[in-house]
């Protein structure tokens, strides 16, 4: 399977200007499966829903599904919407076809007071897409190892990103960490450039396979990069080595 990585910068609050940039970058790529774009891509990692919610099947949603169309591929990326008088920060999965499905980001970056604005989702997400289990998830997501333990047998970990620059040692390695841990790929898709709020964000995009090993190194530019995940590369070191069978089962109870 084919993943594109867009790592761009975004423009602050501003849904046309951003999805004029999406569409252009959008444009220049060949053939691929699945398109990554990052959380709250429409927007920037703001904390005015108020002002800049749209509805479960707004203008962003109606791209996405143009795109996919366009593209014959899946498109993904996280959106502010609002929906019964709450906000979500919510990750849409959109197919060819315009069907998608949705993922509300459990874990709100209460640093930064998301958890004040937005309502947290409790359920994990495991799509399929062309022969491919996938578990998709919401930057800070990526503290919590526990939420995005391999107990499906999923074979793709994506994690959509307003990663700033000054902690991003620990998406370097925590993205390694989840792919060795979880016998997994590890797409992990930030952004670029600076917000209102001043926050400066230097990518490091980046695709690592089960044993650790990247595919894509983290790479700071604005560029938008296509790797192809291999199945059968995936299922030969989960067979020779096992580490899965050995996992610890647990309940995961919703947060309150």
């Amino acid at each position: 399977m084919k993943i594109s990585l867009i790592q761009t910068h975004l423009i602050w609050e501003d849904h046309k200007a951003n999805r004029d940039n999406f569409t252009d970058k959008i444009n220049i790529i060949e053939a691929t499966d699945l398109i990554l774009l990052p959380e709250m891509f429409a927007t920037g990692f703001t904390m005015n829903p108020e002002s800049v919610a749209e509805d479960s099947n707004g203008e962003s949603v109606q791209w996405l599904k143009q795109m996919a169309k366009a593209k014959d591929c899946a498109i993904t990326g996280s959106l502010v919407i609002e929906e019964n008088g709450n906000y979500y920060n919510r990750l849409y999965f959109v197919y060819p076809d315009g069907s998608y499905k949705t993922y509300n980001k459990r874990h709100l970056f209460t640093l930064a007071g998301e958890h004040k604005h937005y309502t947290a989702g409790n359920d994990k997400l495991i799509l399929e897409h062309r022969g491919w289990k996938i578990c998709p998830q919401v930057c800070y997501d990526l503290r919590f190892p526990v939420f995005a333990r391999n107990m499906e047998d999923y074979d793709l970990l994506l994690y959509v990103a307003n990663w700033p620059q000054p902690r991003i040692q620990a998406w370097d390695a925590l993205l390694r960490a989840r792919a060795i841990e979880n016998m997994c790929y590890v797409a992990g898709l930030n952004r670029n450039g600076q917000d209102e709020n001043g926050n400066n964000y230097n990518g490091h995009s980046q695709v690592i396979d089960g044993l650790g090993n990247y595919l894509l190194e983290p790479f700071a530019y604005e560029d938008v990069q296509t790797i192809t995940l291999d199945k059968a590369h995936l299922s030969e070191i989960r067979n020779k080595y096992g580490f899965l069978n050995d996992r610890d089962s647990f309940t995961l109870h919703p947060q309150h």
